[in-house]
């Protein structure tokens, strides 16, 4: 089964790889091309569950992305084919008030507020089409978008409840359980806005679900939970993101002029 899932893993890699070098040399250079960067605010949506089991959602998480992209630019700036990187901060974060609990021992303890947040810091890959309409008689327009995505997570926060797990059990994430290539989709849509004739800003808002899971624990037995300081069964958990993003950037226009 550990050899499947390395498998499953490995071609997924290849494929995404060989979408992204398919678009570079298909259609990017037709006419020019326009390239980019743009950023800005993410929230994050994980849900958490079991295997077999329907997952709880977590509170959002607010953080930040950073993107490199390049798409076509036919003649009519009609329909595009876009390609872009970037880094993305995804994932989901518990939070909870002072309050008053009974613990095992029946005495009343004071639990301080906490704000845990669980961050997978990704590399991100997305490939797809993107349609433009012009705004009137303008060089502005709006556009709307979908893609495949492919991440991998170059690292977690998960360490920071190291000393927590260690005196606790696992009852929070651990970094041996996170999936490092997760997959899914992009769609979203914007506006345009010209500056000169070949340089634009962007405004956009995407949403990013993934189809995998970032992370898998089997079940635990007798973990203390640090919120109310009973002793549980953890079951198995499945972590699974989905990210709104909110991004503003600038588009820069290179057009081939050909002489006869």
């Amino acid at each position: 089964m550990t050899f499947l899932n390395q498998y499953d893993r490995t071609m997924k890699k290849y494929v995404l790889g060989l979408l992204f070098i398919a678009l570079l040399g298909s259609d990017l250079g037709a006419q020019g091309f326009a390239f980019g960067a743009k950023g800005g605010l993410s929230i994050g949506f994980q849900k958490w569950g079991g295997v077999n089991g329907n997952g709880n959602q977590r509170d959002p998480l607010l953080s930040y992305h950073g993107i490199a992209f390049i798409e076509s630019a036919p003649e009519d700036q009609r329909f595009a084919v876009f390609a872009q990187a970037g880094y993305h901060v995804r994932g989901g974060a518990v939070r909870t008030f002072t309050r008053t609990i009974r613990d095992n021992s029946g005495n009343l303890r004071d639990l301080p507020g906490r704000n845990d947040r669980y961050e997978f810091r990704n590399i991100s890959l997305a490939i797809g089409g993107k349609q433009r309409r012009p705004l009137g008689d303008s060089y502005n327009s709006v556009y709307y978008f979908m893609g495949l995505r492919g991440d991998y997570t170059v690292n977690t926060n998960l360490r920071d409840y190291e000393i927590f797990n260690n005196n606790l059990a696992p009852y929070y994430p651990i970094d041996a359980f996170v999936q490092r290539f997760n997959y899914g989709v992009i769609v979203g849509g914007g506006f345009e806005f010209s500056i000169t004739d070949l340089i634009g800003v962007l405004l956009e808002v995407t949403v990013n679900p993934d189809f995998s899971n970032q992370y898998r624990q089997p079940p635990i037995e007798n973990v203390t939970n640090p919120y109310n300081s009973m002793l549980i069964n953890l079951p198995s958990r499945e972590l699974n993101n989905t990210t709104l993003e909110v991004t503003l950037g600038f588009r820069f226009l290179n057009r081939y002029e050909y002489i006869d």
